[in-house]
């Protein structure tokens, strides 16, 4: 494929916008080369990708949480709403309405269910009644963990982990949330449920979704446009159902070939991944 057509963006109007950005970690170790997307409001974006492909270090470099693992974004910028945000501290940047959901979930144990939901109002200044009308909210998305709100976070499933780390997001009233791998670890059913809610959340409260996952099919079923990743840079992009009926990420990410279609082993399939790169 060629250039213009992995730097091609959605029309809407950006919420987020990240242009060109290239990260580097222990001042040596290229990770992300030259990535550009841009997210709409009120739209949910997913990036694809393999493992190690990138997804998790672009949201990082978003959220600004690179510091912690001696990462830099050294080119490019990122902006929010129109303004740079790629020199912001994490709780500056949840403040003006982002925030990320971790690869793993992240509650913490010894905390009850609703303690760590709590925790993710801490940036508020708004009221105890605020408050409570958002903790109202999140029991609403998730009954589930609503029986289990006095119970430790760290002997509940997975999958109501998955659930108290959306909650607690949703807990800051951020207008784009990053949700880095939310169906990893859940069964089928559970990341139907999880995803479901994403739906939800983004269609009735105006929730905007950058999401990184490696189910290629529920990501693209759920959200309006794709970015793949593959060594750090952005090797396709389009609308959701663009990119499902397209062949090449059917062979390469779904596993679905055509008649003609040559195995993921044959070694035309990485000649063409060669030519993808570039």
């Amino acid at each position: 494929m060629d250039d213009t057509t992995a730097n091609r963006v959605p029309v809407n109007d950006a919420l987020l916008t990240v242009n060109n950005i290239e990260v580097i970690y222990d001042h040596v170790i290229l990770v992300l080369r030259g990535v550009s997307l841009e997210v709409p409001e009120e739209g949910i974006v997913t990036l694809l990708g393999a493992n190690g492909a990138g997804k998790t270090t672009t949201l990082k470099a978003i959220s600004n949480l690179l510091g912690a693992e001696r990462g830099d974004v050294t080119k490019g910028s990122i902006e929010y709403r129109g303004t740079r945000v790629d020199q912001l501290t994490p709780s500056e940047l949840v403040k003006r309405g982002v925030t990320q959901v971790m690869e793993g979930r992240h509650c913490f144990e010894h905390l009850t269910v609703e303690e760590n939901l709590l925790t993710g109002a801490y940036t508020r200044g708004d009221g105890r009644a605020a408050i409570a009308a958002d903790l109202d909210m999140v029991y609403g998305y998730f009954p589930r963990i609503k029986e289990r709100r006095n119970s430790q976070a760290g002997y509940v499933s997975g999958g109501e982990q998955q659930m108290i780390a959306v909650g607690r997001a949703l807990m800051a009233r951020p207008s784009l949330i990053l949700l880095d791998e939310p169906s990893m670890g859940l069964a089928p059913q559970l990341v139907e449920e999880i995803f479901e809610i994403v739906k939800q959340l983004n269609e009735k409260e105006k929730v905007t979704f950058l999401l990184a996952e490696q189910n290629t099919n529920m990501a693209l079923q759920y959200s309006r446009y794709g970015y793949i990743l593959e060594n750090g840079r952005v090797v396709m992009d389009g609308e959701s159902q663009a990119l499902l009926e397209n062949e090449d990420v059917k062979e390469f990410y779904l596993g679905v070939s055509g008649e003609n279609r040559k195995s993921f082993r044959d070694v035309k399939h990485y000649r063409r991944r060669k030519r993808w790169l570039a």
